[in-house]
C-alpha cells in the first residue's frame, strides 16, 4: 500500500499509471488500422509474449512499438488543499514510434501512414487520449533476407507528444509546531 506524506518516505503515484504499456499499444494500434487500411490483425505490436507466426512475403502487414520516451524539461506540480490534499502532477512525453511495414505494397502502406498522419480528422482520436501527432520521419527501405527470399520493408519513425497526469498523496499541512522569533 502506499504511503502518503504523513508517513514520510518515497512517495508512489495514485492509481495506474498513465498509460500503461498494454494501454499505450491498445491506442496506437486503431491509429495504424485506421489512416492505412490494412486489417487489425496484420497490425501487431513489435514485442508480444507469444508473437504469431510472420506472414508470408506477398502479405501486406505492419509491426510497431514504442522504441523510446523522452519527457520535456520540467513537470508542472500543484497541490489541491481540497480534502485531505494532493499534488497534481502534469508533464509531456516525446513517444517515439516505429511502425515497420512488410509485404509488396510495403512502401506504399507506409507512405500512406506518414501522409495520412497530418490529416487533422486523423489527429481528434489521439487528442481524445491525450496524445498529438508531431510529425513524421523518412520511409527507410530496409529489406530483410529470410529463407534465401527477399522481404520488402519500410520503417517509419513518427513523432508523437503525449500528456501525462499523476496524482500523489501530499497532505495539506493543517498545523506546525515552530519558534517564532521576532525580527
Amino acid at each position: 500500500m502506499a504511503n502518503t506524506s504523513a508517513t514520510g518516505g518515497y512517495l508512489s503515484p495514485a492509481g495506474t499509471p498513465t498509460p500503461a504499456d498494454q494501454a499505450l499499444e491498445d491506442i496506437l494500434q486503431p491509429m495504424l488500422v485506421g489512416i492505412t487500411g490494412l486489417h487489425g490483425a496484420m497490425v501487431r505490436p513489435r514485442w508480444q509474449p507469444s508473437p504469431p507466426k510472420q506472414p508470408e512475403p506477398s502479405v501486406d502487414w505492419c509491426a510497431f512499438g514504442v522504441m523510446a520516451t523522452r519527457p520535456d524539461a520540467n513537470p508542472a506540480i500543484e497541490h489541491d488543499g481540497s480534502d485531505d490534499g494532493e499534488d497534481r502532477y502534469q508533464r509531456h512525453q516525446e513517444v517515439t514510434l516505429l511502425a515497420t511495414f512488410y509485404g509488396p505494397n510495403a512502401q506504399a502502406y507506409g507512405q500512406i501512414l506518414s501522409d495520412g498522419l497530418y490529416v487533422p480528422q486523423n489527429g481528434e482520436a489521439l487528442h481524445a487520449q491525450n496524445m498529438a501527432f508531431v510529425e513524421a520521419g523518412d520511409l527507410v527501405a530496409a529489406p530483410e533476407l529470410i529463407n534465401q527470399q527477399w522481404v520488402r520493408r519500410y520503417d517509419l519513425r513518427i513523432r508523437l507528444r503525449r500528456k501525462i497526469e499523476r496524482t500523489y498523496p501530499v497532505l495539506n499541512i493543517l498545523s506546525a509546531e515552530t519558534p517564532i522569533t521576532p525580527g
